[in-house]
């Protein structure tokens, strides 16, 4: 089944709200003050049954100026519109302000729908549709029916139900395979449940128990649970509205303007790059770095727009490469529309795409960085296969890549194998490929996490493994680890041993006293011979703290001074040496050596010569058959 959410737009009073009362017997505006001042404010919600069955959301939007940065978080994931004209007044200012808007953020599907025709005649209501025809002219609405309503006397709308779910069925589909991506554009707090935030879910599937992050503040949260419609669902799919219940967040650690997205998939940034159309009829020329207001997704940012090319301003109806410098950290990927509003006084100037979220800062009229950006917009195969690889932390399989990006799979193949020969691409488990600077970024990190390490354990020759992976982050799993590691020792940058990682090229670097205390360790380790001491033994030996023993002890051991047998249990290298040379010479002539015989050539006790045989064997100098060893 197709899901799609359909939007109000239009000037106020023209009758939105009381509309969708006719049309879903919800009164949208949940505000007591909406409902004292019979003025929609901010958003309200309605979901309504089509004829054939289809349930779709409805999203209300304030038609007052004061309140279009409202309208514009609600417009932002609108498939069909009703644009809402009063037959006893015709297109107004916030009319043509809301279908700019409507056109900026590529709206292609919608309904023009004149209310209040009971206040009318016939003649006038004429007028009014000619007018509407002439303004609606070069627009998507510019074949749209018009549907003409008293919503008070219930006239027309079931022949407007009807109308819609023609336009409904010409809206795209959205795509569930995608990453889930979910613009907030409410929070609040439900007794027994926590915080809530709803949002369109504008592409992927989320499901109960999902793991997922709130960007661009890099909320770590989990979906506890999710609503459709008013009822509990376990999971949601692309174009559906949607209650999220999520955990372990306060509802003042976010705002209407975040995002749910998979956990590392959208990284903030303060800058993109993008195109920017402006308006035809401004009142003055756009001037290059002006400071406006941009919406994208839920969001409302401040901050500069830069003109990448030659010009200082742009004249009406101009088009031009841009960077955006926000002035607060955002979330939003290649492809997403923006909207662009003056500062002050704030007036709708135009929008755009956003074609790179992750850009460096660029010269003025710098060729090479106008001709990438052509090239971006254009989405050639290898753009729109590489932007899809930067934001999959784990990768994608092959298979699955043509699917995310709309190729067909062998045009998939060819692009994947060019970018792999320009360097941008690899495959490091099987078949999954990944994309060069997720494996830059955590390969600067590791080595990162690893100098760190290092600089606080100076004489740990190394970093467990495990810490290392869990330091890394949760995209690096137990599978994609032990690739990791071998893809990074074979770019040199890190050295593995056993169950520990270093930095390439780092040793042990002891003072002069701890040389000199290890020194008197090895050399009370001589005295003692086969007869192992304890540390506190030790310490008392070389007049050291208990503490300063232990990491000297496993500095030695990986200089080869010492051998490790158990936990506080050492030998000198060359005592080892010598215990070994006496075992082997025990079972060459007796054929075998039992823990008894052990300790008796040894003159030790039985847990020594059970802890040493246990070593032996661990070793392979000795292997055990029965209660007799052998050699290895």
């Amino acid at each position: 089944m197709k899901h799609v959410i359909i939007g109000t737009a239009g000037h106020v009073d023209h009758g939105k709200t009381t509309l969708i009362q006719a049309l879903t017997g919800t009164n949208t505006d949940r505000l007591q003050e909406e409902q004292e001042r019979g003025m929609t404010i901010d958003l309200g919600f309605a979901s309504l049954r089509l004829p054939d069955g289809t349930l779709a959301g409805i999203v209300d939007v304030p038609g007052h100026e004061r309140f279009l940065k409202n309208m514009l978080a609600g417009a932002s994931g609108v498939d069909v519109v009703m644009l809402a004209i009063a037959a006893d007044e015709g297109v107004m200012p916030q009319t043509r302000e809301h279908l700019d808007i409507l056109r900026l953020l590529d709206v292609k599907n919608g309904v023009v729908v004149l209310t209040k025709c009971d206040m009318v005649d016939r003649d006038w209501m004429e007028a009014v549709e000619e007018d509407i025809r002439v303004q609606l002219k070069g627009t998507f609405l510019e074949h749209a029916p018009i549907v003409q309503v008293s919503a008070l006397k219930k006239k027309g709308i079931e022949f407007l139900k009807k109308t819609l779910l023609s336009a409904v069925s010409r809206a795209e589909r959205r795509n569930p395979s995608l990453p889930f991506r979910l613009p907030i554009d409410r929070v609040f707090t439900r007794a027994g449940f926590g915080t809530v935030v709803t949002g369109t879910l504008v592409a992927g599937t989320l499901r109960v128990g999902d793991v997922v992050e709130i960007v661009p503040q890099q909320i770590p949260s989990r979906v506890r649970g999710l609503q459709v419609h008013n009822q509990k669902v376990s999971e949601a799919v692309a174009g559906m509205r949607v209650a999220v219940n999520i955990a372990g967040v306060e509802v003042g650690d976010i705002e209407r303007g975040a995002q749910i997205v998979p956990p590392n998939t959208l990284l903030p940034t303060s800058a993109f790059d993008g195109v920017l159309q402006l308006l035809p009829n401004l009142n003055k020329p756009f001037k290059d770095r002006a400071r406006v207001r941009v919406h994208i997704g839920t969001e409302e940012v401040i901050g500069r727009m830069v003109l990448l090319d030659a010009n200082t301003q742009l004249e009406e109806n101009a088009r031009a490469y841009i960077q955006f410098r926000s002035e607060q950290p955002l979330a939003c990927t290649r492809g997403d529309r923006f909207v662009v509003r003056s500062y002050s006084p704030m007036a709708t100037i135009g929008g755009g795409i956003v074609l790179d979220s992750a850009p460096q800062r660029h010269r003025k009229a710098d060729s090479t960085v106008l001709n990438a950006l052509e090239a971006k917009e254009r989405g050639t195969p290898e753009d729109l296969i590489e932007t899809l690889l930067k934001y999959q932390p784990l990768g994608i399989v092959r298979k699955d890549i043509a699917l995310q990006v709309g190729l067909p799979a062998d045009l998939t193949d060819t692009t994947i194998q060019t970018l792999y020969a320009q360097g941008k691409t690899i495959a490091l488990t099987g078949d999954r490929i990944f994309h060069t600077q997720i494996l830059q970024n955590l390969t600067h990190k590791a080595t990162f996490l690893l100098n760190q390490y290092h600089t606080q354990n100076p004489l740990k020759a190394g970093m467990p493994k495990e810490e290392l992976r869990s330091a890394l982050g949760r995209e690096v799993d137990t599978r994609l680890f032990p690739a990791l590691l071998h893809h990074w020792e074979d770019k040199k940058a890190v050295e593995v041993t056993g169950i520990t990682v270093r930095a390439t090229g780092f040793k042990v670097q002891l003072s002069e006293k701890q040389e000199a205390l290890l020194s008197r360790i090895e050399a009370f380790y001589q005295e003692c011979g086969i007869v192992t001491p304890s540390v506190q033994e030790v310490s008392k030996g070389v007049m050291a703290h208990p503490d300063a023993i232990e990491p000297l002890l496993r500095v030695g051991t990986e200089q080869g001074r010492f051998e490790r047998v158990a936990e506080g249990i050492y030998y000198d290298a060359q005592t080892f040496i010598n215990l070994k040379e006496q075992v082997k010479n025990y079972i060459t002539t007796h054929g075998g050596i039992t823990v008894a015989e052990f300790r008796d050539m040894t003159q030790t006790n039985r847990k020594a010569s059970l802890l040493a045989l246990e070593h032996l064997d661990a070793v392979r100098f000795t292997y055990r058959e029965g209660d007799v060893r052998r050699l290895g």
